[in-house]
């Protein structure tokens, strides 16, 4: 019961803190909170992810211990996270400057409310397609690791793409600016595929020499991000 409460703890912690982050990343550049596109955006992200942890917390507490871990065990990994983390907060303020200061709105014209709502229902979707796959891979962590009595798992999502994860990501990614509605920071969150590329080239080192079955897992799923293209 104590470990339990000490679990649900820390979860409430990790999300109170993503709350007050992602909330100052988005209406403090936008200078109000009247932005309405990211009051949709947060509640889209946390609500289904606080219901998966709090779920997981009780069924399969190890799962969640798994994603709480944050320190990555390889050193190309921790430069990756350095260089990575700037470009995610730069292109996290963009959406609000954009609100604020109307660069969209000025040279592009506004983002339609239509792909607006679509974006927001993609990003919806990215993240139940998140927690499929984590619910599939009970193994899926936030760190690059093999564990002990892991296997290669080939089912669900895992038939299609060897990384539907990164898959998950990269198209939540492409689609928050517009849900945001912001075309300007289209760009800085395309940036973030070089990252995942990289990392999901060394993830696959790292399983081939220490999953057992992984090498004869990839002959049978080609494509590595995005189905009959890579």
């Amino acid at each position: 019961m104590r470990s339990q409460m000490s679990l649900r703890l820390r979860i409430f912690l990790a999300f109170s803190l993503g709350v007050i982050f992602f909330a100052a990343m988005l209406f403090i550049p936008a200078g109000t909170l009247k932005f309405w596109p990211g009051w949709v955006f947060m509640a889209v992200l946390f609500m289904p992810a606080i219901s998966f942890y709090l779920y997981f917390a009780k069924h399969d507490p190890q799962l969640i211990e798994r994603r709480l871990q944050s320190k990555e065990k390889t050193s190309e990994q921790q430069r990756l996270r350095r260089f990575g983390k700037p470009v995610v907060f730069a292109a996290l303020l963009l959406p609000g400057l954009d609100y604020r200061l109307g660069w969209s709105r000025t040279y592009l014209g506004a983002v339609p409310l239509w792909l607006m709502l679509i974006s927001q229902a993609m990003v919806l979707g990215s993240i139940l397609l998140v927690t499929w796959i984590i619910n599939v891979n009970r193994f899926a962590s936030r760190t690059i690791q093999v564990e002990a009595g892991q296997r290669v798992i080939s089912t669900g999502p895992y038939a299609i793409v060897r990384h539907p994860m990164y898959f998950a990501f990269v198209v939540m990614g492409l689609f928050t600016p517009l849900a945001l509605g912001s075309y300007f920071a289209l760009p800085a969150f395309g940036l973030s595929i070089p990252f995942y590329v990289y990392r999901l080239l060394h993830e696959e080192k790292v399983l081939r020499r220490e999953l057992p079955g992984y090498s004869e897992y990839c002959l049978r799923t080609r494509f590595r991000l995005v189905p009959f293209v890579w």
